[in-house]
């Protein structure tokens, strides 16, 4: 990049961004908006100057600018709901809409994993034996499996699958400082769980109960723990592949990505302990409990890809930060 050329093109703007940043208690409704998109433009200059010029001069200038100009533009406290409001329209569907190929990726790995498992266990007597003792799989099949919903209070249930729900979520998340890399193993133990249950049941003719039981909450519940789970393995990509920034910058915006998802998904987990607390153990038809839990799941999903899509189209990031001093990247 020709530098001289750079700063003759752009100098006109960052001069009159000085001026407004001067004038910033006097200014009309036009020229706050100037301000604010200026503000925008030479955050982004200053990105491309960081990344392709060693001039420490205009680096300093155009960071002082920046900083001065945002001082300007955020000045005046935002009101905690419409922080609120954003997070949940902007920053974690975003987040969540980014990460779709490595989501779907893993619920489609899970799939795969639990149904070959399930299989295997359900047609292999060795297996089972060496799982448990016929009398062990008959309780666990005929009695344990579908006395996990309903032996405690509804409301106290729920409150208890929230809890295990959101500390399966956030050891993923948690494995997002380790790059991702324990990630694959936890949601190969997940697998293993619920392929196994799956199989013992199938085993002795109750598949139908263990989807009529499992179905209801387990879909948002899964999805969620996908979510994550790309997520973080996004984050150790990044480490391999962070596009046109910097490694560093890379990592720091998508592990406050990992953030937000960390945040959003306190929410969806408490619907789905909601869920599998109160609606799993009903006296409601089978049909009904999962009809809840495919609404559920569809909502969630309708959510993240509207929501989502949308705030990718105007180049959000998701980034909690929220610090335009980055040139836009593609998600």
């Amino acid at each position: 990049m020709d530098i001289d050329v750079f700063v003759s093109a752009h100098r006109q703007a960052w001069d009159r961004l000085e001026d407004l940043v001067r004038r910033r208690r006097s200014l009309n409704g036009a020229e706050t908006d100037e301000l604010v998109d200026l503000y925008q433009r030479v955050a982004t200059h200053l990105s491309i100057v960081r990344s392709g010029s060693a001039d420490p001069i205009l680096v300093g200038r155009l960071s002082a600018l920046v900083a001065r100009a945002r001082s300007a533009v955020t000045g005046a406290h935002t009101p905690a709901w419409r922080e609120f409001i954003r997070f949940f329209a902007v920053s974690f569907p975003v987040v969540a809409y980014r990460a779709r190929w490595w989501w779907l990726g893993t619920t489609a790995a899970f799939v795969l994993v639990s149904a070959v498992v399930a299989v295997w266990v359900a047609g292999d007597p060795a297996v089972q034996a060496a799982i448990g003792t016929p009398e062990e799989i008959t309780q666990l099949v005929d009695h344990d499996f579908a006395d996990y919903y309903s032996e405690h209070p509804a409301a106290s249930f729920a409150g208890q699958v929230w809890v295990n729900n959101a500390w399966v979520s956030m050891q993923v998340i948690i494995m997002a400082v380790l790059l991702g890399l324990p990630i694959p193993y936890i949601l190969w133990e997940n697998a293993l769980n619920v392929a196994v249950s799956a199989g013992l049941m199938a085993s002795r003719g109750k598949l139908d109960i263990f989807f009529g039981l499992i179905t209801p909450h387990g879909l948002l519940e899964l999805t969620a723990v996908f979510l994550a789970a790309a997520v973080g393995m996004r984050l150790g990509w990044t480490v391999v592949d962070p596009g046109p920034r910097k490694r560093g910058e890379a990592l720091a915006e998508q592990g406050r990505a990992v953030m937000s998802v960390a945040l959003g998904l306190v929410v969806v987990l408490f619907v789905s302990g909601l869920i599998e607390g109160l609606v799993t153990p009903s006296g409601l038809p089978t049909w009904a409990r999962i009809g809840i839990g495919v609404v559920a799941e569809a909502a969630f999903l309708a959510y993240v890809f509207f929501f989502g899509r949308r705030a990718l189209a105007a180049q959000e990031t998701g980034d909690l930060e929220r610090a335009p001093d980055l040139a836009p990247s593609a998600g």
